[in-house]
């Protein structure tokens, strides 16, 4: 992933912020009780540290969190974004407003810790078929309030972005198929209501996938597909319409799924099935 397409990924920072901002608002409070300790002119320095191996993710959200408390505070990083980072490096060093420090310590790792581990957890779906043709979609099973971040995170961890949220394309379920009567007859509503949206069916055999692609989708959600079926799709559609795949997708099946030779898997389990990544801060005054 090249720095110029993590740049396009990276949300603005105007949103950046106004995460920050509600981070504080629940962290912060009024104001840092312990905080009130430390001199207010007292300056220190600070080394973050990873303390396993990771994909790092949310340096801006990190930089933001601190400059908000001390604008003038120097960060230095010797990693970026979508780098890998062995266990026990320094990846960070800082140096301002003591009280700063400690105050946007806890929001700052918050955000490093969640948005690395969700390009970490990337990585390892990405590294699993990286020499296939297939690719790992996100999914909208993100932390409320933080969808964009985590799929930053995701294109720092080497996948590829699904749909933003529900607004961004049509994607037909088999309700939304129930009520319109059918495949066919869904298509063409959604075609009529959203012309220039990518639409998305979602089926359940072979023959719901036949109807999808006689309709006219853009791409068909082969959903709990066995491996068979899976092949079986591959063949008939012969690539004249996109296939993704979604249930069912963990870490150990992944492989098998994209030698079927599907376009893309999507999997919740990158933004929702994660662990914290481990980092320390420690400062000296």
């Amino acid at each position: 992933m090249t720095d110029a397409h993590l740049a396009d990924a990276l949300p603005p920072a105007s949103e950046i912020l106004a995460d920050i901002d509600r981070a504080f608002a629940e962290d912060v409070g009024p104001g840092d009780a312990t905080a009130d300790l430390l001199d207010p002119d007292a300056t220190a320095t600070a080394v973050l540290t990873c303390r396993e191996d990771a994909v790092l993710c949310g340096t801006a959200w990190f930089d933001a969190a601190f400059r908000k408390l001390d604008p003038a505070v120097q960060i230095e990083w010797l990693a970026n974004d979508g780098d890998r980072i062995p266990a026990g490096s320094a990846i960070c060093r800082l140096a301002g407003k003591a009280r700063a420090l400690v105050t946007a310590e806890r929001s700052a790792l918050n955000f490093l810790q969640l948005l690395s581990a969700t390009a970490t957890v990337t990585a390892r779906y990405a590294d699993a078929i990286a020499d296939t043709t297939t690719r790992v979609l996100d999914t909208r099973k993100t932390i409320p309030g933080l969808r964009r971040a985590q799929k930053y995170a995701v294109r720092c961890g080497g996948g590829t972005n699904h749909r933003i949220g529900l607004f961004d394309a049509m994607m037909l379920k088999e309700n939304h198929i129930i009520a319109a009567g059918g495949i066919p007859a869904a298509v063409r509503q959604a075609r009529a209501i959203h012309p220039s949206l990518p639409l998305i069916v979602e089926v359940e055999t072979l023959d719901e996938l036949a109807q999808a692609l006689d309709a006219g989708a853009d791409r068909a959600l082969l959903d709990n597909f066995t491996p068979a079926m899976l092949a079986e799709a591959v063949a008939y559609t012969a690539g004249r319409m996109p296939l993704e795949v979604s249930g069912n997708v963990e870490i150990d099946t992944i492989r098998a799924i994209a030698e079927t030779g599907v376009d893309f898997i999507s999997s919740g389990a990158l933004t929702k099935n994660i662990r914290a990544i481990d980092l320390s801060l420690r400062l000296n005054l």
